[in-house]
């Protein structure tokens, strides 16, 4: 229906739904040529015409294709700070993280990880930019932690937890990139917790 206003604005869920879906479309168009030809000889024109989009198009949900790899890993990070908020409360911080981790990198089939791990190292900007997205990964488990226990003298504490947590997944992803899935990542996960836990623990009297 029109109004003599202008044409009838689509509701805000269909227009939301709509970039979704365009975004997943260049990130598919993206990876699958960049397993295809390689990362460096993939050209922005071909993820374009491979996502059914113009390149002017393309800018507009990303600046670069190196922002397809990145966003990969930042969508983990989003579905961890997620799956974080849904982890019983009687959980202490640090048991919290671990069970939202597990329960996020159990959904990743070990091809996939083995797959966005060699892109990655393939890109010298990629892999700089990637040291630089757990820094962001932190701040929004820190962030996530403080809506469960906002209690500010608590803050210096929290922060730790997010810092030694991203330190817990990286050693497990570098050792299941490392040995090229031989052990299910969630194995890595858990005995890298393991070892925090171990090494943060009071000792006995």
């Amino acid at each position: 229906m029109r109004t003599s206003s202008g044409p009838e604005v689509p509701p805000e869920g269909l227009r939301e739904r709509k970039r979704r879906e365009t975004l997943q479309r260049i990130t598919d168009a993206g990876i699958c040529l960049f397993i295809e030809k390689g990362y460096e000889a993939t050209t922005l024109d071909a993820i374009a015409a491979a996502a059914g989009i113009s390149r002017r198009t393309f800018f507009y949900y990303f600046k670069s294709k190196d922002e397809i790899l990145l966003s990969l890993q930042s969508g983990v990070g989003d579905m961890i700070v997620d799956a974080l908020r849904e982890v019983p409360r009687d959980k202490r911080p640090l048991e919290a993280i671990r069970d939202a981790v597990v329960k996020v990198c159990a959904l990743i089939p070990a091809d996939d990880m083995i797959a966005i791990d060699r892109l990655m190292r393939s890109s010298e900007a990629v892999q700089a930019r990637k040291q630089a997205s757990y820094v962001q990964q932190e701040k929004a488990l820190f962030a996530a932690l403080r809506e469960r226990w906002p209690d500010p003298q608590r803050e210096a504490g929290l922060r730790l937890v997010a810092m030694l947590a991203i330190g817990a997944m990286r050693l497990a992803s570098d050792a299941f990139n490392r040995e090229g899935g031989r052990r299910p990542m969630v194995e890595l996960l858990h005995e890298a917790f393991d070892a925090l836990e171990a090494e943060i623990r009071p000792s006995p009297e």
